[in-house]
């Protein structure tokens, strides 16, 4: 008997701001039950309607720092005003052991650090349909100054750059079509031969139990 290892994937998302990667990611965990994303952990304080171990794990920076000590973190940077950000190896150890397929969402530097760790790692950059519609996007959000949609849309300009080092790209002209592809991708991954895992011990053995040959078959020409 042959099936799927029981182990669930770790399925690294990246995409610039304003590209859908979030969107994206969570109608995939809507559509797909065994399929969740990654909670990161920080430093900051929770921010208006947030909600411990649903948006974040919030710790204090010295915590923080002491698990870094420890190499709890997958990867972890250290952004926005000083602050933590990281990925908790525990818990998605545990989810992918249990045969959950987990979605991290970071950044291409994170990313890059977790392809040196992870190597069966399925990688998806997610890219908007042109750079004119990323511009159009960031100033749909009506949420940040000119000055800083200039500097999300300088900084995804170099983010694309990097597309050539994910295993997949996933361009969101439509976010329906997007969802359905990363969907296959996931799908198609887990079919792989080096995804699947034997169960018997021998296939000989198991043919000689059916009575289905005898021990020396394979020492016999096949006669048609």
């Amino acid at each position: 008997m042959i099936r799927e290892k029981s182990k669930g994937l770790l399925i690294v998302v990246s995409g610039p701001s304003g590209a859908g990667k979030d969107t994206i990611c969570n109608k995939v965990v809507e559509d797909m039950k065994d399929t969740k994303i990654s909670v990161s952990m920080t430093s900051r304080a929770p921010r208006g309607k947030e909600v411990e171990g649903v948006d974040y794990y919030f710790i204090s920076k010295e915590e923080f720092e002491e698990r870094i000590k420890n190499d709890e973190f997958l990867e972890y940077a250290v952004v926005h005003n000083n602050q933590y950000y990281g990925t908790p190896k525990t818990k998605l150890e545990e989810d992918i052991n249990k045969g959950k397929n987990v979605i991290l969402i970071i950044d291409i530097q994170g990313a890059l650090k977790v392809k040196e760790i992870v190597k069966e790692a399925l990688f998806i950059f997610i890219m908007p349909p042109s750079m004119e519609e990323l511009k159009n996007r960031l100033i749909k959000r009506n949420t940040e100054t000119k000055d800083k949609i200039l500097e999300r849309f300088k900084t995804a300009y170099n983010e694309i750059n990097e597309f050539t080092k994910y295993n997949y790209v996933v361009v969101n002209d439509r976010i329906e079509k997007a969802v359905e592809k990363v969907k296959s991708i996931i799908t198609a991954e887990k079919c792989r031969v080096d995804r699947i895992e034997e169960i018997y011990l021998n296939t000989k053995e198991e043919f000689i139990h059916e009575g289905l040959i005898d021990e020396e078959f394979e020492n016999k020409e096949l006669e048609l």
